[in-house]
């Protein structure tokens, strides 16, 4: 049911199609995040327009609301917010982590307050794993804890801590419709990253995620451990980059062996007044664009540039008008989405290296030679 077929690799870039209950999967590819089962300001339709195949959405906030028992009441997260293509779903604990000031992690599990009301609740690998399961995305993940990417010796703890409760997950899984993930942990340090992704990959998962990256370490640790942590990982198996989604992450990242990718960052920008571009960022709030009978890239083909000047859009959004973020969500999107099908194409053709050094030079960014290379 979870084939995973490599069709072309580009050094160590693959163009491949992941099988699910819910469609194929091809990669590179970029998912937009639903965090409370929505991309915020976006509607399914629009999505299925801007040619999005993958979409994440949160265990920890759909745990707390509306509660992962009325969602499986409902039919499930597809049936629910209306999106039939592939889905993904995190354990929760990267939130957990977040969460520092108000929660505890033991050998079991992890005790927390909810954000929403303050009431204590409790993860587990097993209560993760059953939330995943009503929830009833495609691919779910196993439950880690994503600890300080700088402190080596927390980091080989929650490390030690994630193998556990890896196997536990693996354990607790019930369903056969659903590809359970692996997590890779271990901060930036190269020791811990090539144990963890030793023990990972031993464990029989039908894909593996990199979590803990894009957490405060720079860039270049950031694709120094990517290629640390894919030496190890087998080929034969998807390779899942967690929270990570800005245009030179994609290049680098798929660069590097990357396959899958998700980030809230095109959706927030958009919030905050601000558009992707391949030749970097536009803050749409800025005066020079009153008068800007442009689009806000001529080269784009998203509905906002086919359609609205920057004139227009800095219009929406000094009136406070929710248009704004819908339009300006859709154009990052479409930017990322697009950069994702430009990569696959690329490495189809043979041409990646061409390709990347082409587009990180327009985003005026010096591309990270590939240290292990």
């Amino acid at each position: 049911m979870f084939e995973w077929t490599i069709k072309a690799e580009d050094g160590a870039a693959r163009a491949g199609e992941f099988h699910t209950p819910h469609g194929v999967i091809e990669t590179p590819v970029f998912a937009p995040v639903g965090t409370q089962a929505t991309v915020k300001s976006i509607t399914p339709a629009q999505l299925d327009e801007l040619g999005a195949t993958l979409v994440l959405s949160n265990t920890y906030h759909l745990f707390l609301r509306p509660g992962d028992e009325l969602v499986a009441e409902m039919g499930g997260l597809h049936q629910f917010m209306q999106w039939h293509k592939p889905m993904l779903t995190d354990s929760g604990g990267f939130q957990v982590f977040s969460l520092a000031d108000t929660r505890k992690i033991d050998s079991d599990g992890v005790t927390f307050k909810s954000h929403i009301d303050g009431s204590m609740k409790r993860l587990t690998p097993e209560s993760s794993i059953a939330i995943q399961e009503n929830l009833g995305a495609d691919i779910i993940m196993a439950f880690d804890e994503c600890a300080n990417p700088l402190d080596h010796a927390y980091a080989k703890e929650a490390m030690e801590r994630t193998h556990l409760w890896a196997q536990r997950c693996m354990d607790a899984k019930k369903r056969d419709d659903q590809a359970l993930f692996g997590i890779v942990q271990g901060g930036i340090f190269e020791d811990l990253r090539t144990e963890s992704a030793q023990v990972i990959s031993s464990m029989g998962f039908p894909g593996h995620a990199i979590g803990g990256l894009s957490v405060g370490e720079g860039k270049a640790d950031m694709y120094r451990t990517i290629e640390v942590v894919n030496a190890v990982l087998p080929k034969d198996k998807p390779r899942y980059l967690m929270g990570v989604g800005s245009p030179e992450d994609l290049i680098e990242g798929v660069l590097r062996g990357i396959d899958i990718f998700d980030c809230v960052l095109p959706t927030r920008l958009a919030r905050h007044n601000t558009a992707m571009t391949n030749f970097g960022k536009l803050n749409l709030m800025n005066a020079s664009f009153a008068r800007d009978e442009r689009p806000i890239d001529a080269q784009c083909q998203c509905y906002t540039c086919r359609t609205f000047s920057r004139a227009y859009l800095r219009h929406l959004i000094v009136a406070k008008e929710m248009l704004a973020a819908t339009l300006l969500s859709i154009h990052n999107l479409h930017t990322l989405l697009e950069l994702a099908r430009n990569l696959r194409r690329a490495i189809l053709t043979g041409n990646l290296n061409a390709f990347a050094d082409d587009a990180l030079a327009k985003l005026n960014i010096a591309r990270i030679p590939e240290v292990h290379s």
